[in-house]
């Protein structure tokens, strides 16, 4: 069984359903589609597990009821939690999707990430295939280094400093300015620079260059929340378990759209 970690950011999320994004001062009705935990390291973990990874996830939430429920839901995957704990509360997010199941996201408080000074089982990632990170301190990313292959998403963001980590694949959005930019600072320590196109499909850059083709979702749309992460679970997942950048795009393209399938993600 190929094992994959991920290291990152929880949320718990409220996922509504509106027929559009109100203009201001409208009154907009909408309609609750789930709660549960979220965010996209959340995401990568359950889509892993679904796809028959053991996984294991590390994370951070507040010392509060919300923290107590995002660590149960995310164990109920069958992943293996190591979440440290802080005084902030969890972080929660209201989901807005609309009838083309396009996500508005809207989190409030701060976003907590797990620090490689946290008492936790960081160990266990010398035996992983490979790691998949969104939100960590420069300590607990040395220790991700330690698995197989590494892939980040420029999400990561906070300020690392220091000597260059070596990261296998950089993976973000091709028209997200944002991520673009925060990706700047971490491209020339990446073997392939991944990027998503939406119904386009992608393509990659580094080692080799390459694209690889969009797969038609199995189903109606309801939300692309979760899809670019989703598309990130399956580029570590199939790196992880050795095989090319191109077959690893390719199974990230089938799990991506599998997701826009489904309300909330996992």
């Amino acid at each position: 069984m190929t094992r994959i970690a991920v290291v990152g950011h929880v949320e718990w999320v409220q996922f509504l359903r509106v027929d559009h994004l109100p203009a201001p001062g409208e009154i907009e009705t909408a309609r609750r589609e789930a709660t549960h935990s979220g965010g996209g390291a959340v995401v990568a973990g359950a889509v892993l597990a679904e796809n028959g990874a053991e996984v294991d996830f590390y994370g951070a939430v507040g010392n509060d009821a919300l923290g107590d429920a995002a660590a149960d839901d995310i164990a109920a995957h069958g992943i293996t939690v190591h979440m440290a704990r802080r005084s902030a509360p969890t972080r929660e997010v209201i989901t807005l999707l609309d009838r083309d199941g396009e996500r508005t996201i809207m989190p409030i408080g701060e976003r907590l990430r797990p620090g490689g000074d946290d008492a936790l089982a960081w160990d266990r990632l010398a035996q992983a295939d490979g790691v998949y990170v969104t939100a960590a301190d420069r300590v607990a990313l040395s220790r991700a280094r330690a698995a197989r292959v590494l892939a980040v998403t420029p999400r990561l963001r906070e300020e690392l400093g220091g000597a260059p980590i070596l990261i296998d694949a950089l993976i973000y959005s091709a028209s997200d300015e944002k991520e673009a930019r925060w990706a700047a600072a971490l491209e020339p320590a990446a073997r392939f620079v991944v990027l998503t196109e939406g119904g386009a499909g992608g393509r990659w850059r580094g080692e080799t260059e390459g694209r690889w083709s969009a797969v038609p979702p199995p189903g109606p749309v309801r939300d692309s929340y979760g899809c670019g992460d989703a598309f990130a679970a399956g580029v570590t997942y199939g790196l992880g378990s050795g095989v090319s950048i191109d077959e690893a795009c390719a199974i990230g393209a089938r799990w991506g759209a599998e997701m826009l399938t489904r309300v909330g993600a996992p």
